[in-house]
């Protein structure tokens, strides 16, 4: 129980120290020993299914009552079916190889050295995330599969829903012999608890992730003295290249926008080239407008469809996370690739063609840390590369980018095997 007297700062020590421990365990922990608290956990969440539901129905109150929106109130909702893909989650990271130990590459030295780079776990992992109480259980799980400790702090919309199914990941960890230590989660909404995670926890804090809207991200990039990896938003944009097939680009542009338009890899943008106007725009447009979306279009876009709202300057680089995207026309691929380099956030972008010339010219040039051809860009996650889940989206260029799994939650160490060799 927490002491009345303490602060924020003594439990997110606490917790830090706590960790710490932990992840030492963790770190030589045999893979079958983590593989049983995964499954052990997802037991208990299946097994605890009424709890979460009962536990989500609180947050589900709360956020109607705080008038947060329709998409964070998605992200937000539990049913059946998702608390299920919750543990099919966890299931999924068991058959996934231990990455801990795995050699990325060995050689050896004319002196008889040999030599190997070494996967290791990176240590203590914080994440800080907003509504999604599922990243509960997917950033727990990895980065217990990959060695490390993690301390987990939730929004305060997400704080009944996140804590139901912490409880059933420390049941996991205690099932398999592992400290509950190993995955904590912030017992307190106080925004203080964020600063005490930016600030590294003295020491016990070696990376940070924060997964939420640009408000927090902007806060942790800003603030952190510890790495993060993030993405601040996600500007995605789908390109109809000249080479398109109409029904496949209608398709596409629909699920890209449609399927889930509050998620990070929802297209934001969508560009059509000129010579497509009419034969393929047109169709395109409609199928989003009779889906739901409304379009933000200049005023060729607005001549091949009904109700499009002027785009201003600031809708090419707007994140709507809503039924909205903006939409213009371009006279080539050059351009095309020229307006995501100046608008996009670097996350996903995807090109629809069947010129596998241009297909291969924009998966060259554009620089994001996703490109795609033929695919929607809601395909921009781990699980769907098969990675099991996602601890995030990283969108720099150092360490991680990407998806981030279980391979990008380790660091390497150099393995150096002698027979008595000294350097002259």
């Amino acid at each position: 129980m927490t002491n009345v007297n303490e602060t924020v700062s003594d439990i997110m020590m606490a917790l830090g120290k706590r960790a710490r421990a932990a992840a030492s365990q963790l770190a030589t922990a045999p893979t079958e020993q983590k593989n049983k608290a995964l499954s052990e956990a997802a037991k208990a969440i299946r097994a605890s299914m009424e709890d979460i539901l009962k536990a989500n129905a609180k947050d589900i109150e709360k956020g109607k009552a705080d008038g947060i929106s329709a998409s964070f109130l998605d992200r937000l909702t539990l049913d059946e079916g998702r608390i299920e893909a919750i543990a099919q989650g966890l299931d999924a990271i068991v058959t996934l190889p231990d990455p801990v130990g795995s050699i990325i590459a060995g050689w050896d030295r004319p002196n008889g050295l040999h030599i190997e780079r070494v996967r290791t776990p990176l240590g203590i992992i914080g994440v800080i995330y907003e509504s999604r109480p599922n990243v509960t259980a997917d950033a727990g799980a990895l980065c217990l599969k990959a060695g490390n400790a993690a301390i987990l702090r939730g929004g305060s919309d997400s704080f009944h829903s996140s804590r139901a199914i912490h409880s059933c990941l420390a049941k996991g960890l205690e099932a398999a012999g592992l400290s509950a230590d190993a995955i904590q989660l912030v017992p307190t909404t106080d925004r203080a608890a964020v600063g005490e995670m930016l600030k590294g926890l003295g020491g016990n804090m070696d990376v940070i992730v924060p997964r939420g809207g640009k408000g927090l991200v902007g806060r942790v990039q800003e603030e952190a003295r510890v790495p993060v990896f993030s993405h601040l938003e996600g500007i995605c944009h789908l390109y109809i290249e000249k080479g398109a097939d109409a029904q496949k680009a209608i398709d596409i542009a629909v699920n890209a926008k449609m399927r889930r338009t509050g998620i990070c890899g929802a297209a934001e943008t969508l560009l059509i080239d000129r010579s497509l106007a009419e034969s393929h725009g047109k169709p395109i447009l409609l199928a989003l407008q009779e889906a739901g979306c409304t379009i933000h279009g200049t005023e060729e876009i607005a001549q091949l469809a009904d109700n499009v709202i002027p785009a201003k300057e600031d809708d090419w680089s707007t994140e709507y996370l809503s039924a909205d995207i903006s939409a213009k026309l371009v006279d080539n691929i050059g351009e095309a690739i020229a307006h995501i380099a100046t608008y996009s956030s670097s996350h996903t972008e995807s090109i629809i063609t069947e010129d596998e010339e241009a297909a291969n010219r924009f998966l060259a040039e554009v620089d994001s840390a996703i490109v795609m051809h033929n695919a929607s860009t809601q395909f921009a996650d781990g699980g769907e590369f098969g990675m099991g889940a996602e601890i995030g989206i990283a969108t720099g260029r150092m360490h991680a980018r990407g998806p981030v799994g279980l391979e990008q939650l380790t660091s390497f160490k150099y393995r150096v095997r002698g027979n008595g060799q000294t350097r002259p």
